[in-house]
């Protein structure tokens, strides 16, 4: 059945961000979204590509917003001391149980918006790879920011994921619900919308860009991760050989920092090194 946004805006309106959140990854295969689909493997492909070029065997790896454990447990498997923390209870259980025999990892029931129980300058690598998703208000965002850079090593890099607004439109109401997407995102001057009852919000790329502008960071790239995939695999003809698929996403990998392809792309990165 295909999953109705109009209908779950509505049933989440006017509940907090932890329960906005929660009640969306508790109905939600969030275990499964990176390897049941074209997107989703190419999502993790390129990101793990992006995280091996500043972390390996030994590195104090954080990842804030760890969901199930996807990268957090691949990466204590390849030698890394990973610290997980994630909000949602549910997601944390199934990151827990894959991870119980796993003795590198550490995992923390917590919100990237206060990181209290971290120390300063601690981590080589952050990965901020789900939180700036459901992080509405400026204060929010600012202090999510803060606190990655916070418990960075100076010198560290931290790997931000974001959303571009113009690829929510083209996944999610591309193939029906323009208007009421439309409305959702962008004020009627067509200006990006941020607020609390969206269950992801979206940034135009420089405008996520500029949230950095005066953080002691020095900016490294911006990367997408998914490209055009998302909406395309919607449609019914829509098929990727597994031949193919492996030259796809090393030509993906060739072209992922390109200016003129990052809107189209689904999940981004914004890639920054601690001053």
């Amino acid at each position: 059945m295909a999953f109705d946004y109009e209908e779950e805006y509505k049933k989440f309106f006017a509940q907090s961000r932890k329960k906005i959140v929660s009640s969306f990854y508790d109905q939600t295969d969030e275990d499964g979204r990176l390897q049941r689909s074209r997107h989703g493997q190419l999502e993790y492909l390129t990101t793990m590509h992006y995280i091996h070029r500043y972390a390996g065997p030994g590195s104090k790896v954080l990842e804030l917003g760890a969901g199930t454990g996807r990268y957090s447990i691949a990466l204590a498997k390849e030698g890394m001391d990973v610290t997980a923390v994630e909000l949602v209870e549910s997601n944390l259980a199934i990151l827990r149980e894959n991870s119980k025999d796993i003795g590198n990892l550490r995992s923390l029931q917590g919100d990237a918006a206060d990181l209290w129980e971290l120390s300063d300058n601690t981590f080589d690598v952050t990965l901020v790879l789900g939180p700036m998703y459901h992080l509405f208000e400026t204060e929010e965002v600012n202090r999510a920011i803060d606190e990655a850079i916070r418990v960075t090593k100076p010198g560290g890099v931290i790997l931000f994921a974001f959303i571009s607004v113009f690829a929510i439109m083209y996944a999610n109401y591309l193939y029906g619900n323009w208007a009421f997407g439309q409305e959702e995102n962008f004020t009627k001057d067509y200006q990006v919308r941020h607020y609390k009852e969206q269950l992801f919000t979206g940034y135009d790329v420089t405008g996520f860009e500029q949230l950095f502008i005066e953080k002691p960071v020095l900016w490294v790239t911006t990367a997408g991760v998914d490209g055009l995939l998302e909406p395309l695999e919607k449609r019914p003809d829509f098929s990727i050989p597994e031949e193919d698929f492996e030259a796809f996403a090393a030509w993906y990998l060739q072209f992922s920092e390109k200016r003129e392809l990052l809107g189209q792309t689904n999940h981004l990165l914004y890639i920054c090194r601690k001053k």
